[in-house]
């Protein structure tokens, strides 16, 4: 609407012109050939047509572009391409937020604020938690219980030794005592000896066979007893090993961290002793996104206390329709385009495309008939953001070899002449207007059969000012002022 009021404005400032007295000159009038030689701008190369007669030049000093908003885009040489254009959105990739919550239930310190840039192993919040405490409580049973574990499995060694020493000195006394008693039933058989002496031995001998036997099985209690202690022992490192898990999933800090021991001013403790307070760290950079919680509040367990994301991480979904299925396949070259045309000094431009491959989404919507496609661009720009619309242009088909080409909408109409203005290449303050030769083109970028070359320049904001100044008076050429107003002839 400001553009048709902006376009009217002129028109009228035009027609009053004609009545107005002699304006000041501002292009010098140039001989046809000498012009074309100047339009040309090049040597023995020759153009695609011709670029223009003397009187379809306008002056466009810096003062009227300024006034008007004309800007410039090159002729560049690309693959006009079929395209298949659908609306769409930006969106974070599902593996580019991180959720930051509570281990343990306790009283939440916040250390960053939302939007706050984290890097990684930066502090996010601490958390003063009673149940931390507890596991803390654990970790010291459980290693005060190794302790003793390894303290009795060290006293069996001395015990099985001494009994092992009894067990041989018993074993010598029984053999004596066979001896003896082998030495009285050989006298006894001769008609000698005594017959207490021999039942004297033979009771020593049972006694001292007594006493090897509750040796034995002493022994046997002791070893059974040291196999249970190292068992024992087995497990409580292993119960030890599982709260230091634990707690490493809670504090989310290094194993080495937790065990390294620590010189304090009387004693030497692990570092899971030293830790009054959990304190989460990022994991990798981004930004905060959310806080889930106030400063200074209880959390209980798993709650959600803050959200950091990767803004780099971005796709682009778009819908497409279930009767395009017959030229939409997986890996076909696509463009993310700007959100909306061109405006000088204030939205993007043209070149701000994104580049990257096609993928189908696994399902489509039987309601709406559509089905989600999913870009993840190449090179990211600026002006990207999660949930900015823009339109994905997926190329179905192309040229075989680049042709000149230039923005659509730097192509006006004059009726039902297509319209460009060619910048001069010797005087940057002057545009040519010429009847442009259109080829192919994709809604966006045409196909230039003739009249440019590589590296001119065309009007592209400003365009229709000047078609509008410029139609039905060709012949009479024209100039503008600095003020933007427009005035027939030279002066």
């Amino acid at each position: 609407m400001i553009s048709t009021l902006r376009s009217w404005s002129l028109t009228i400032l035009i027609v009053m012109s004609v009545s107005l007295s002699a304006c000041e000159r501002i292009a010098s009038p140039q001989t046809p050939t000498d012009q074309h030689a100047q339009d040309d701008g090049h040597d023995g190369e020759s153009a695609t047509g011709t670029a223009g007669n003397p009187s379809d030049r306008i002056a466009i000093p810096a003062t009227v572009r300024s006034n008007l908003g004309i800007s410039f885009v090159q002729v560049e040489r690309r693959r006009v391409e079929q395209t298949l254009r659908v609306p769409g959105r930006f969106e974070y990739l599902p593996t580019a937020r991180r959720e930051y919550r509570t281990p343990v239930s306790g009283r939440v310190e916040l250390l960053v604020e939302q939007f706050d840039r984290v890097k990684a192993g930066q502090p996010l919040y601490r958390i003063d938690s009673p149940d931390w405490r507890e596991m803390q409580q654990l970790l010291a049973d459980a290693t005060s219980q190794i302790e003793r574990f390894v303290s009795r499995r060290d006293t069996f060694e001395p015990l099985l030794a001494a009994h092992h020493q009894h067990e041989e000195s018993l074993q010598e006394s029984v053999q004596v005592w066979n001896e003896r008693l082998e030495q009285l039933q050989l006298v006894r058989e001769t008609g000698g000896g005594r017959i207490d002496d021999l039942a004297q031995a033979r009771a020593s001998l049972a006694l001292t066979r007594a006493d090897l036997a509750n040796v034995l099985e002493k022994k046997a209690e002791l070893t059974a007893n040291h196999q249970q202690t190292i068992a024992d022992l087995s497990a409580a490192r292993d119960r030890l090993e599982y709260l230091l898990d634990a707690a490493v999933a809670v504090v989310l800090r290094p194993r080495g961290e937790l065990t390294k021991l620590i010189e304090t001013d009387q004693t030497t403790r692990p570092g899971w002793a030293m830790l009054t307070t959990i304190e989460v760290r990022a994991t990798e950079a981004g930004a905060v996104e959310l806080l889930g919680l106030t400063n200074g509040s209880w959390a209980d367990e798993s709650a959600l206390v803050l959200s950091v994301v990767q803004p780099e991480r971005l796709r682009f979904r778009a819908s497409g329709l279930q009767s395009d299925l017959g030229v939409l396949r997986d890996g076909l070259p696509a463009r993310i385009v700007p959100p909306t045309p061109t405006a000088a000094g204030r939205a993007i431009h043209l070149t701000e495309t994104m580049t990257g491959t096609l993928a189908l989404g696994l399902a489509g919507d039987p309601n709406a008939r559509t089905l989600d496609l999913f870009v993840v661009p190449d090179n990211l720009k600026p002006w990207a953001r999660p949930g900015i619309s823009a339109q994905l242009e997926i190329v179905t088909d192309s040229t075989d070899s680049p042709e000149l080409a230039i923005p659509l909408a730097a192509v006006q109409r004059d009726g039902l002449t297509p319209i460009i203005f060619r910048r001069d290449p010797a005087n940057p303050d002057e545009a040519i207007r010429i009847e442009a030769d259109l080829g192919k083109d994709d809604g966006r970028w045409v196909a230039l059969l003739s009249g440019v070359r590589d590296g001119d320049e065309i009007v592209l904001d400003g365009a229709f000012q000047l078609m509008l100044a410029t139609t039905g008076s060709i012949q009479k050429g024209g100039h503008f002022h600095s003020d933007g107003t427009f005035h027939e002839g030279e002066d």
